[in-house]
């Protein structure tokens, strides 16, 4: 089977990975990378030599048979619905777009045209999600109650994007991913220290239809950086720490027991403490899993995830919870 072309638009600060990753991906031929921005274009062209490098989305449209859209978030909509309309699958970086009608717009051409659109749902591709996601699905955690996370370091502060944008798609899609189902609503505080209108740090949270909730802290304004998953059930407890070097999952066997039989309030809970253990997981780099379906749903393959509707819904999450922010934390509806 011949290698797959692909493409790259926007080399920039996540772009470049996309970069690295295909160049050494042996199914596929990195056929072109474009920037609007010089400094991007020569520092590609000097780390790899031989890729076609240029300022033109259309050229490199023009050369591959497929396009990775890792531009500025603003962008990602227009120049997803350009690589649709040239017929060329697209993995669209999150956020999938900046609105829910765009979202849709996207969507609503790719099945049009039937031609695929993904979203850069990373998380979604890490295998520690998917041992996470597994074990929910096999009831080993039990009923679930909640799921927390914290997605915090000091800097990179973006002056056109919050924090809720910025880092949100991540905790809101892995969550989704998790629970299988979107929140039927969101409640989101924001607060803006160092630019005016543009939070620094947000805190996000989301309830579903089956009663479990969601809480997420999201802030570039932090003394730590955290990458951290609590997933807390009946039967045990999950944290996925993704900052830790290895043993990013850790399984607690311990929660709180009601005995079948006891004497008097004080004794109907109990306490149950029990063994810690770490899966064995595997540690492939999420973006080259990621990247590895892509191609293969550019050969035709069926999304098993991070589908174009996947990006919608995040979007839809996401849109609701901006609107929260600007109403100072009441809940609102998401859209079905």
């Amino acid at each position: 089977m011949s290698r797959l072309k692909v493409g790259v638009i926007g080399a920039g600060a996540w772009g470049r990975n996309h970069v690295r990753t295909l160049a050494t991906m042996a199914s596929v031929e990195l056929a072109g990378v474009a920037d609007a921005d010089a400094k991007v274009r020569e520092r590609t062209a000097k780390t790899h030599p031989g890729v076609f490098v240029t300022g033109s989305v259309e050229e490199v449209l023009a050369r591959v048979d497929a396009v990775v859209v890792a531009s500025t978030a603003k962008s990602h909509a227009q120049l997803g619905l350009q690589a649709l309309g040239a017929g060329k699958p697209v993995l669209i970086e999150k956020p999938f777009a900046l609105t829910v009608a765009d979202a849709r717009a996207v969507a609503e051409a790719s099945r049009r045209l039937q031609v695929p659109a993904l979203v850069g749902h990373l998380l979604e591709f890490h295998p520690v999600v998917d041992h996470l996601r597994g074990m929910i699905q096999s009831g080993a955690l039990g009923d679930l109650y909640y799921l927390a996370s914290q997605r915090v370091n000091l800097g990179q502060v973006r002056p056109d994007e919050n924090a809720l944008w910025s880092f949100g798609p991540h905790d809101i899609s892995v969550a989704l991913y998790l629970l299988g189902e979107a929140p039927v609503s969101v409640t989101a505080h924001g607060y803006a220290y160092l630019q005016p209108g543009i939070e620094d740090v947000v805190f996000l949270g989301m309830r579903f239809r089956s009663g479990v909730v969601a809480h997420a802290h999201l802030s570039w304004l932090d003394p730590h950086k955290e990458r951290r998953l609590t997933v807390v059930g009946s039967k045990q407890m999950a944290v996925f720490d993704d900052m830790a070097p290895r043993e990013k999952l850790r399984i607690y066997d311990k929660g709180i027991s009601r005995p079948p039989e006891y004497g008097s309030y004080g004794e109907s809970l109990a306490i149950r403490e029990g063994d810690i253990w770490i899966p064995k997981v595997s540690n492939a780099e999420p973006l080259g899993l990621e990247l590895a379906h892509f191609v293969a749903v550019a050969r035709g393959a069926t999304p098993t995830r991070a589908d174009a509707d996947d990006g919608v819904r995040v979007v839809q999450v996401l849109d609701a919870a901006s609107r929260s922010l600007r109403s100072g934390g009441a809940p609102v509806l998401v859209e079905e």
